[in-house]
């Protein structure tokens, strides 16, 4: 069953690539309480994720928590180490975004936003969303048609739904 606006987030433990290593996150104990844009890419470095996704909520990072986001999180079925690199080398963890591992697809499954592509090469990957959670309810929730996409699932697009 796939999550919608209204339904509660399902448990999760990611992994964030600190200071220390890669640490683990558990999602729950993080938006609890909080207000939190979560948009999922299907893999870092992909051609739409690095070029359009995480640029446009880079762009978008300051007005989000101007509008009352605590934080943004950036989450993508890769591992902890190339989700790292990956925040370096967009600018999305100088701009602030939390960038979070779904190394075995675990919670993108939960949310039933899974799809395989195997002539590309993406396996259990996460399809493009963007969503914003209020203390765990999904409250907004923007899920792109195709992997190739990011109009609703933009960070600008997200900001004009709040």
């Amino acid at each position: 069953m796939t999550i919608s606006t209204g339904d509660t987030l399902p448990d999760a433990t990611l992994v964030h690539m600190g200071a220390e290593g890669p640490k683990q996150v558990n999602l729950g104990e993080r938006i609890k309480g909080r207000k939190v844009v979560i948009f999922a890419v299907p893999g870092a470095y992909t051609p739409t994720c690095h070029s359009a996704h995480v640029p446009s909520f880079v762009r978008a990072h300051d007005d989000l928590r101007a509008k009352g986001v605590d934080e943004v999180i950036c989450v993508s079925v890769n591992d902890p180490f190339v989700m790292g690199a990956w925040g370096e080398a967009t600018g999305a963890t100088a701009a602030g975004i939390t960038m979070l591992a779904d190394p075995e697809s675990t919670f993108t499954k939960a949310l039933g936003l899974d799809f395989t592509a195997p002539p590309v090469g993406l396996i259990d990957r996460s399809q493009r969303y963007a969503m914003l959670v209020d203390d765990g309810t999904v409250k907004v929730l923007n899920v792109e048609g195709s992997p190739g996409e990011c109009t609703i699932s933009a960070g600008e697009a997200l900001l004009d739904a709040l």
